[in-house]
């Protein structure tokens, strides 16, 4: 193998990457990264047996093709100390040397054969449906905040995504809950489209969302019962899906909370933030005493204090008080995108449905604390 590529499209496209790679494997094989050149192209693999991503960029120059695999954490490190915009000439000296060189430097890479290398093409027989990936990022950042990191319940470690119905039209739904919390978002989807339900695992979630932030154009999904294929302009991304039964959530969003309270969502976060200073861990409750026209929020640490504020409101029943673990509500706030938080209350110990008024397809259930 020997080529030569464009430092910032090499480092690019190896960002992508980078994140699948899993710093403190057992396999050194999963440390590296697949390089293949071919018909003019390159192209890199990283995966830590149950993500694969794999990108393909052009090469500047293909003397021989080839491929092999290298440690990605000092091909990364490398290629970002390189000058911006520089040759970078890679020639495959033997089975376990790479020759890198651009401009004044040179490097010998230890690598490792492209056999050694665990990738299975995965045969996926449904048909693909796209999304805009402004909206997939959208639909998932929204719902991640409430994933449980429980481990002894592996299935509440993702987002379940399915397929809704409502008012006649077809939906795709993410739902995230650690069983204090739930989180759920949807985005409109054909009607005739075909999508087995699947629980997205958090690291995948996460590459995803990292991955779009920079793209504006479509993603196309397809899926089979135990994998989910994502295409998009930057490269291919195939994961493993959490083997178990999401609960029926159904039954815990609130059908008959009337007691409505409407605060500006920048007084709301911005109290919230400044009398949970008190708490250093935040594990103290945030107690809100709710009157028709004012809400005090308050925050008493046995330790270091006590923090009280009054802000604006308007409640549309009679006075009460609530309690929630703050970094509960701060999560949530982070994802309201209309002026105004719409909580809709029952009684003070019953979960509270908290409504976007900008996002239609969006809500939040918590369940108070008991202080």
């Amino acid at each position: 193998m020997e080529i030569t590529v464009n430092r910032d499209v090499f480092l690019k496209s190896l960002s992508h990457a980078y994140g699948i790679i899993e710093k403190k494997s057992t396999l050194p094989i999963l440390s590296n990264i697949l390089i293949e050149a071919k018909e003019a192209k390159v192209k890199i693999t990283a995966t830590d047996l149950d993500i694969i991503y794999s990108e393909v960029f052009p090469a500047q120059e293909l003397k021989t093709e080839g491929s092999t695999t290298t440690s990605a954490s000092i091909l990364y490190d490398i290629l970002r100390k390189l000058e911006s915009n520089s040759k970078v000439h890679l020639s495959l000296q033997s089975q376990n040397k790479l020759k890198l060189e651009s401009g004044n430097s040179k490097f010998n890479l230890l690598c490792m054969p492209s056999d050694n290398f665990p990738i299975s093409e995965e045969n996926f027989e449904q048909q693909s449906f796209e999304v805009p990936s402004q909206k997939l990022m959208k639909l998932l950042s929204k719902a991640k905040i409430s994933i449980s990191t429980d481990e002894t319940r592996h299935y509440l470690n993702g987002i379940f995504f399915h397929k809704t119905n409502l008012e006649n039209k077809i939906f795709l739904t993410g739902v995230a809950t650690d069983s204090h919390r739930l989180s759920s978002s949807s985005l409109e989807i054909e009607k005739n489209i075909v999508f087995e339900p699947i629980i997205l695992p958090k690291k995948t979630i996460f590459q995803l969302i990292s991955l779009m932030e920079q793209s504006s154009a479509k993603i196309k999904i397809s899926n089979n019962k135990s994998k989910v294929k994502f295409v998009m302009d930057s490269g291919i991304l195939i994961s493993k899906v959490i083997d178990g039964r999401f609960p029926d959530y159904s039954k815990v969003v609130p059908k008959d909370n009337n007691k409505i309270l409407q605060i500006k969502l920048n007084d709301f976060k911005t109290s919230i933030e400044r009398v949970t200073t008190v708490s250093a861990d935040k594990k103290e409750g945030l107690k809100m005493a709710i009157k028709k026209d004012s809400l005090q929020l308050s925050v008493n640490s046995p330790n270091s204090g006590e923090g009280v504020e009054n802000i604006p409101a308007n409640f549309n029943s009679e006075d009460m008080s609530i309690s929630f673990n703050s970094r509960y509500l701060i999560d949530i706030t982070s994802q309201i995108e209309n002026e105004k938080i719409i909580m809709n209350l029952k009684e003070p110990g019953s979960p509270v449905l908290i409504k976007d008024l900008s996002d239609k397809l969006s809500f939040h259930v918590v369940m108070p604390m008991k202080i």
